[in-house]
């Protein structure tokens, strides 16, 4: 009988925000395949857990799938981490994910901590609907037909970006926006300095400073506006 694949999320920062159910499976299975071994294992030492760890990471994946789903084959378990949150979310994951679902190996989801819907929960943007497209392309032109593609639904739109072209980027996006799109900047979730940085579009790209640094998580609402509702 084949092992199982076990998809676990893990924290952002905070060490604190891993579940009880991730400790136990972590603790439990055969091996760890994560995305960084030395990073990951700052977190499972911090709980005592001491597993055989495998790299998986987007350069190595497609190599070391045939051991991993080999292992599971032949009955051991193993759990996927990331380097923070969510496995194959906008994560190599997805490639062994999809790996172990064409050969009938079993995969159990543990939820968890994701970048994306921390911002989202927090944003005070509207949040009947979303659109999640990981990190945009690099190219101005590539960029724009992404988003554009992406606001075409009329949701808030969530993306990822490196703190290095966070300004370039909204500048790129401020050029098919209207000014007065509503903009929240995530930055360093669930850590020390976690912050979010809100308002127009314009005077958000325009207040960032020009070095900014950690983990980045944009979102802007694309919604029609209407007349502002009063609660008593």
């Amino acid at each position: 009988m084949s092992g199982i694949l076990y998809v676990v999320a893990t924290p952002i920062g905070n060490l604190g925000d891993i579940t009880l159910r991730a400790l136990e499976t972590l603790k439990s299975v055969d091996v760890i395949a994560c995305e960084d071994t030395r990073h990951s294992r700052i977190l499972l030492d911090h709980y005592g857990i001491s597993k055989p760890l495998t790299s998986f990471y987007e350069q190595n994946s497609f190599r070391k799938l045939p051991y991993i789903i080999g292992e599971l084959k032949n009955g051991r378990n193993i759990a996927i981490i990331s380097e923070a949150g969510t496995p194959a979310v906008s994560d190599p994951g997805f490639v062994l994910v999809k790996a172990a679902v064409d050969e009938n190996i079993k995969v159990v989801p543990l939820p968890g901590c994701c970048a994306a819907i921390s911002a989202l929960c927090a944003c005070g943007l509207p949040t009947d609907g979303f659109v999640f497209i990981g990190f945009l392309p690099r190219k101005p032109g590539k960029i724009k037909r992404v988003f554009e593609q992406a606001a075409g639904l009329g949701k808030t739109v969530v993306f990822y970006e490196s703190p290095y072209r966070l300004k370039a980027t909204l500048a790129v996006l401020s050029e098919i926006l209207p000014a007065d799109a509503d903009v929240v900047v995530g930055r360093e979730l669930t850590k020390k300095f976690e912050e979010f940085i809100r308002g127009k579009i314009c005077d958000v790209a325009a207040a960032l400073p020009e070095k900014i640094l950690g983990e980045i998580t944009v979102l802007i609402s694309t919604k029609e506006k209407k007349a502002d509702k009063k609660y008593d």
